[in-house]
């Protein structure tokens, strides 16, 4: 519901404020109010609807939100937190205290910081007399609610704002329907819910992200959409082929050597060549996609700069680095005295102030154009300045060994195709959470532990029904509570009067330090020098004495080790190992980026922001994509397999390989389709066509061949039957599809 404003109101919005919030916007020196501003201080205090506000990154969103808000509970002396601050960062409620300190202390409403690292005093004094704003994790409500219960409605129930902001991180994934169903728990034991305020700057579908933020009443859900002014973007996009037969296209660079004894170079060698020479002497952000990726390129770039005896710039941040270390490189770049490169994962893609960066590298070919276009907004945010993009691709060595799938070149095809979409304005929307029940289980704890015993309708009610578990029915419910009161979970047990408690694996869960949090956090090496915390690696990395090992941008040898306390002990040393810090698992590609990157290859423009090897590399995916006739037959035969071309997103993909493997063929997934194992065009064909004459397919049937179908934390205590009825019911229009896929094969 996207709803007018007149011109007068827009033009009055402004002295409705607070007179002390007035004062503080004459005093930053501000023009005049944005226009999302004055649409938001109208729809605050005139309304009584949620809000959604989406505006790119620096266009106000904060300030949107708080002014009318801080204006409207200026006079409140009711008892409890008047306004709740969702944030997925702690660094990003870190930056919005700041931002609101000095207002809120003009105002007399205390505004406090509430995560793991903030000062405990602080969150005391709130503590015994609860008032004001509350900028607060997910991980805190849940730990508010478990460990104190009464504690958690004194402060949270009254509260008549809850502002949810990066609203789009939280639309798919654990993390979102924890925060969905933390906000369903609040409303229950408020005498009247808060209003529920979003705040984006990418969402694909505003629908899903009303949904989201208000699942009973989505009509009800105000959209305040700011007008676009992006800046001119100026853009790069290179090309790098890998060296023959590489393993390791993120090793330690001089980890290997050639034939002549000198170090063997890799795609990132030459990338890290020139991101030295284009960005020292500026602010940058480097996008490296894993911290592997991350870890090796910060070490090649200050050793560059220890080669030629200049001042380093560039630094890592990343998850497993220490609070400290994050920290100062966000301050150094914040500051802006010394110029400064961030090489990041994503973690510099949310909205924490880091002040305006020159430009933004991406290493890889971009696949979220949701992430690119959050990471492209951290530059060019200064008047007059243009966004400057550079995607760094690399390709692998092409020799009569290579396989189609390396020939069609899809990496620089990719890259391609996301930049004409994202001139195009396109944002694809939330994907589907396959973690409902895990977080379910988690909630069910939660609420047990909140309670002190709960019966089974009662929290049935307060958890499902519209919102994140709406897919769980009552007979899924009661089924999911007997497995998990079985023998062989024993996570609940109910009393004779049909209370629920929690069971012996159930305390245990429920009293573990990593429980308030969703998401997994396996056991890991602390990793420390001089006595200074560096950070962790899992403790899936071999580690040994004297071994050597890559991390914070430095190489280090491990002096020491304590396996009862997880540490080590490092110091500097010249040769390295890059650890693997996670699973490799690429982001899903959306159909339309697909259905993209089909067009590029049927094209025969030649972009002009492509170098020469990427112009090169285009043109030979193109003319493979021509000799295999692609754009004619999808069925293509290689070695003893068969690559079949679907030209679907990953998750439509992954659907059809499930079909096959219903058919009884084993098949493996790829970006453009599938390779069917061991198998002839004319053994296929007749599979084909079966498929694509079934007019109905059973979406259990083929649930049943989807392998490692139970995620999330506790995917072990998931029912398996369970597991498998929510992918089909989260899969069911992309089974529907399944006849035409085969049809179009």
């Amino acid at each position: 519901m996207s709803l007018p404003v007149s011109a007068s109101g827009l033009e009055s919005a402004y002295h409705r404020l607070h007179p002390k919030i007035r004062r503080w916007i004459r005093d930053q020196g501000w023009d005049e109010l944005r226009e999302i501003q004055a649409r938001t201080i109208v729809e605050v205090l005139d309304g009584d609807s949620d809000i959604l506000i989406a505006a790119t990154t620096a266009a106000g969103k904060t300030e949107a939100a708080f002014l009318p808000i801080l204006t409207s509970i200026a006079e409140r002396k009711a008892s409890g937190f008047s306004v709740l601050y969702v944030s997925p960062l702690k660094a990003l409620i870190n930056d919005q205290f700041r931002r609101l300190e000095e207002l809120c202390e003009s105002m007399e409403i205390p505004v406090v910081k509430w995560h793991g690292d903030a000062p405990q005093a602080d969150k005391k004094k709130a503590m015994s007399k609860p008032d004001g704003i509350a900028l607060i994790t997910p991980e805190s409500i849940e730990a508010m609610f478990v460990r104190r219960p009464a504690d958690a409605k004194r402060l949270l129930s009254a509260a008549e704002f809850i502002v949810v902001d990066e609203l789009h991180s939280f639309l798919q994934g654990p993390r979102g329907l924890h925060v969905a169903s933390l906000l369903r728990r609040i409303d229950a034991m408020a005498a009247r819910p808060a209003r529920r305020v979003g705040l984006s700057a990418t969402i694909g579908d505003l629908g899903q992200a009303r949904t989201w933020l208000r699942p009973r009443d989505p009509d009800r859900v105000a959209e305040l959409l700011a007008k676009s002014d992006a800046p001119e973007l100026r853009l790069q996009v290179r090309g790098y082929v890998e060296p023959p037969d590489l393993d390791d296209p993120d090793h330690a660079e001089g980890g290997t050597e050639n034939e002549d004894g000198l170090p063997h170079r890799i795609a990132l060698d030459w990338i890290s060549d020139h991101l030295f020479e284009t960005l020292r002497g500026e602010n940058n952000l480097i996008f490296g996609g894993s911290r592997r990726t991350v870890e090796s390129t910060a070490d090649r770039l200050r050793r560059r700069s220890e080669k030629l005896n200049v001042p380093n710039e560039f630094y890592p941040h990343h998850g497993s680095l220490s609070k400290t270390l994050r920290e100062e490189l966000e301050d150094r770049l914040k500051d802006g005295k010394r110029p400064t490169t961030a090489v990041c994962t994503s973690t510099l893609e949310l909205g924490v102030d880091i002040g305006s960066v020159k430009s933004v590298a991406q290493i890889g070919a971009p696949r979220s154009l949701a992430s690119l276009r959050q990471r492209l907004g951290r530059t060019g945010r200064r008047r007059g300045t243009p966004s400057v993009l550079r995607i760094y691709l690399r390709e692998p060595n092409i020799d009569r060994k290579s396989g189609i799938l390396d020939r069609l070149r899809s990496n620089t095809i990719r890259s391609v195709a996301v930049v004409r979409l994202l001139l195009q304005g396109f944002v694809e929307e939330a994907g589907t959470s396959p973690e409902i029940a895990s977080t379910l289980i988690h909630q069910i704890l939660s609420v047990i532990v909140e309670r002190g015993g709960i019966r089974p309708k009662p929290l049935y009610d307060l958890l499902c029904g519209p919102g994140p578990f709406a897919s769980i029915s009552t007979n899924d419910f009661v089924n999911l509570l007997r497995h998990l009161g079985s023998r062989d979970v024993r996570f609940v047990e109910q009393a004779a009067d049909g209370t629920l408690m929690l069971g012996q694996e159930g305390e245990k869960a429920a009293q573990s330090r990593s429980f308030f949090a969703v998401f997994e956090s396996g056991e890991e090496w602390r990793l420390t020098v001089g006595g200074r915390a560096l950070g962790t690696l899992p403790i899936t990395h071999p580690v040994h004495k004297d071994g050597l090992v890559v991390f914070a941008g430095r190489r280090w040898i491990v002096q020491d080790l304590d396996e009862q306390t997880m540490t080590l002990v490092v110091a500097p040393h010249p040769g390295g190992v890059v650890p693997r810090f996670e699973p490799a698992s690429g982001e899903p590609a959306h159909d339309r980026l697909v259905a993209e990157m089909r067009s590029v290859y049927l094209a025969n423009d030649v972009p002009p922001y492509l170098d020469e090897k990427a112009r090169k590399l285009l043109s030979e995916g193109r003319e493979m994509f021509r000799n295999l006739d692609l754009q004619h037959r999808s069925l293509v035969p290689e070695d003893r397999d068969m690559h079949v071309f679907l030209w679907r997103g990953s998750q439509a993909t992954a659907v059809f390989s499930a079909a096959l493997a219903m058919a009884g063929l084993k098949s493996g997934v790829h970006e453009l389709g599938v390779s069917v194992s061991k198998i002839k065009q004319e053994e296929l064909r007749p599979i084909l066509e079966k498929l694509a004459q079934m007019r109905e397919i059973d979406p259990a049937d083929v649930s049943a061949f989807v392998a490692n179908v139970k995620t999330g934390k506790f995917r072990e205590q998931v029912p398996e039957g369970l597991a498998r009825s929510l992918w089909a019911k989260q899969n069911r229009g992309r089974i529907a599809d399944i006849s035409a896929m085969a049809a179009g094969a």
